[in-house]
């Protein structure tokens, strides 16, 4: 890897020595969490016959049953505390019972609730209920609330009890306090997040995002080192607790795999009033993820062109862990694109991501940014084999293209209009206006309600066209009928156009306009498609998005029962059939590429203010690249030519294929191997084999 200017002296600020290290105590929390002895102490929960009648019978409002199946987990809750915790909750019932609230994959308005506490919050619900007693629904929903908040207060009740019969006074005296109220220190806040935040789990909630790290707790912190209460130390040691906290019952939260789970955090950027975020605990969040050293919490970090270099290289470092994190947001990017989507700019400078790396707002939004992937190969696919067949000329498969986006679009909107929805009174509960409106989360009680599309295997999509293009039209070396007949027999027969069609053909990820300006135009007609729907049947719009989630595998291999589209065969860029796409932004596999700033630079045409759904630039680094203090700043000087370059998200994960190989033979000697594996992070070991393919054959720069 090569700069693309002068190296400035490493900052004063970055330094092996004293960078925060676990203390024996962290060190068990962390076996334990990992090895999960108190999955011994877990059972399963039957309904009772009264809730089960009930709601067959439907004699409860959806809104009162989701409630009271809140209310029976939270009473099933054995609470279970060591005598080393300091930060506790861990859950002794696996699965909450049928009925469980429905939102998932955003943000809570953490700042609020904590602010309020749980109480403040049951006082604005008991007022509104006063307010809206001759509204039905809206009652029935303000008790539902009510009796969520009472069931966590008892659980909460119960664990105090607990703490204080095993003689454990300060863990005692904080839950006495929280989350029934506001904290008063770094301490209390992080324990009432930590219960408000797994009580989210319990009402049935997915993929609960952290939201924005360092705004929510800065103002407790700075408080307690101001008055003395707090050494620097003694908070990043109890911030290393929490974060450790949060990998205990993650085997509970798999989303595909085990690790996708939604349990992300963002750092830096501005305040809702502009101004700079970046703060102290910043960067003792980065230190202390690094001395942690497990999937959970995934760490995003807002920046921009200007931001410091020692910033950006105290986050490299967090990367040459090999956790796949942080992801990285450029905010010169992100804030334009949410304003065009119509995000009020108080609310767009606010951002955070969800489970992966979709923009929401904390607190304020109910959008669903994942209802399907758009498939770029099968639109281009579907387009190169019907206009060739047809004798058209490349205007018109283009045309057939951008149709086939459209087509595409219009039947994810279709189908999502048409999908249940569950109120969710505890998450409401978190949530600005819900309580103060009397409206669920879920139907309507926040301001934005807007749908999301991934847009997968962008690349793919664009190679194929692009060899299409050249080949066909422009040299005439390739005729209409003997890319079709490769193409039905997955090139048996035809390795030599095969050959010609991955080498020789225009590819993404090379600053080549030949293939970049199909790439761009992929992405314009997506943004047409979702900007022709005006109206998703909520109340809100539709963003397009750079993403791929799973959808690099289940569009190309294995579609799961519920896909909209059909498995993509063979196509023209010279891929067989079976093979995966690309992960989010990155170059297709396989092609060869001429450096990470090529690839930057053919990403950066696309007009990401129009496709602001988020999805990273995708690049593997071998570990090589981290091998002493000035390659760390390469890399950094890499991180900040994204985000000059107008490139919208990345994510820099650094791979050892050695090391991988050997955990597929020898899983026992790499049980903690973490690796990136879209936008999550997972035990390499916890995978399944495709995945792990996956992740071994894609492109590794070295340094």
């Amino acid at each position: 890897m090569h700069a693309c200017c002068d190296i400035p002296a490493l900052p004063d600020a970055f330094s092996e020595e004293g960078m925060f290290e676990l203390t024996p105590r962290l060190e068990a929390l962390k076996q334990r969490a990992r090895e999960r002895p108190f999955r011994e102490h877990r059972r399963e929960l039957a309904a009772p016959e009264w809730f089960k009648t009930a709601t067959e019978h439907k004699e409860l409002p959806p809104a009162k049953w989701v409630a009271a199946a809140t209310r029976l987990v939270c009473e099933a809750q054995e609470p279970l505390l060591y005598p080393d915790e300091r930060i506790v909750f861990t859950r002794t019932v696996g699965k909450q019972l049928p009925g469980g609230g429905s939102a998932g994959n955003i943000c809570a308005g953490w700042e609020m609730a904590l602010e309020q506490g749980l109480l403040g919050r049951r006082e604005v619900a008991v007022a509104s209920r006063a307010r809206f007693a001759a509204d039905p629904e809206a009652a029935v929903f303000l008790d539902a609330c009510i009796e969520a908040i009472d069931a966590v207060l008892a659980l909460a009740a119960r664990y105090a009890a607990e703490a204080r019969r095993q003689g454990m006074t300060e863990v005692a005296g904080i839950l006495d306090h929280v989350p029934a109220r506001p904290p008063r220190t770094f301490h209390e806040a992080l324990q009432s997040f930590k219960f408000l935040h797994s009580a989210l789990w319990l009402s049935g909630a997915t993929h609960v995002t952290l939201g924005r790290f360092d705004q929510t707790f800065w103002p407790y912190l700075k408080a307690d080192l101001d008055a003395g209460r707090l050494t620097e130390a003694a908070a990043e040691e109890l911030l290393a607790e929490f974060f450790i906290s949060m990998n205990k019952d993650s085997d509970l939260y798999p989303g595909v795999q085990l690790g996708d789970n939604g349990q992300a955090l963002m750092l830096g950027g501005v305040t809702r009033d502009g101004k700079d975020a970046i703060n102290p605990l910043t960067r003792m969040a980065l230190r202390v993820s690094y001395a942690v050293n497990m999937i959970d919490p995934k760490i995003n970090l807002r920046i921009t062109p200007d931001t410091d270099l020692g910033l950006l290289t105290e986050a490299a470092r967090l990367t040459r862990r090999g956790l796949g994190f942080p992801q990285y947001s450029n905010d010169e990017q992100v804030i334009p694109g949410l304003t065009a989507y119509g995000y009020a700019p108080e609310d767009a400078r606010d951002y955070t991501v969800a489970a992966c790396w979709e923009f929401i707002i904390p607190g304020r939004a109910m959008d669903i940014p994942n209802i399907h992937a758009l498939s770029f190969p099968a639109a281009a696919d579907q387009a190169i084999r019907e206009g060739l067949a047809a004798g058209e000329e490349f205007a018109a498969i283009l045309a057939r293209t951008r149709q086939n986006i459209a087509g595409q679009v219009n039947r994810y909107v279709d189908d999502a209009k048409k999908w249940g929805r569950c109120p969710s009174p505890f998450y409401s509960v978190l949530m600005y206006d819900c309580l103060e409106t009397g409206r669920d989360v879920c139907f309507g009680g926040v301001k934005y309600r807007n749908f999301g599309i991934h847009g997968a295997g962008s690349a793919n999509g664009a190679d194929a066209l692009a060899a299409v293009r050249k080949f066909v039209f422009e040299e005439k070396s390739v005729a209409p009928n003997e890319l079709l007949a490769a193409l039905n027999a997955d090139f048996a027969g035809h390795e030599a156009l095969r050959k010609r069609l991955l080498e020789d053909a225009p590819k993404v990820g090379n600053n080549d306009d030949a293939a970049d300006d199909l790439l761009k135009r992929l992405f314009d007609d997506f943004a047409d498609a979702c900007a022709a729907i005006k109206d998703n049947g909520y109340g809100g719009i539709v963003r397009a998005g750079t993403g791929t989630a799973m959808f690099y595998f289940w569009l190309a291999h294995s579609p799961w029962p519920g896909m909209l589209e059909p498995e993509t065969g063979t196509t023209a860029d010279g891929r067989k059939k079976g093979d995966f796409f690309a992960s989010s932004l990155a170059p297709a596999p396989g092609v060869t590429v001429r450096g990470p700033f090529s690839v930057l630079q053919s990403f950066s045409k696309i007009d990401y203010h129009r496709v602001c759904n988020g999805g990273p630039i995708t690049m593997e680094l071998a570990d090589t690249v981290f091998r002493d203090a000035d390659a760390l700043q390469k890399v950094a000087l890499l991180i900040r030519a994204f985000a000059k370059l107008g490139c919208q998200q990345l994510q820099l994960n650094t791979l050892n294929v050695e090391t991988l190989r050997d955990a597929q033979a020898h899983p026992e000697k790499h049980r903690n191997l973490i690796v990136r594996v879209w936008g999550w992070s997972g035990y390499f070991c916890e995978l399944e084999k495709p995945y792990q393919e996956h992740i071994i054959h894609r492109h590794v720069f070295a340094a």
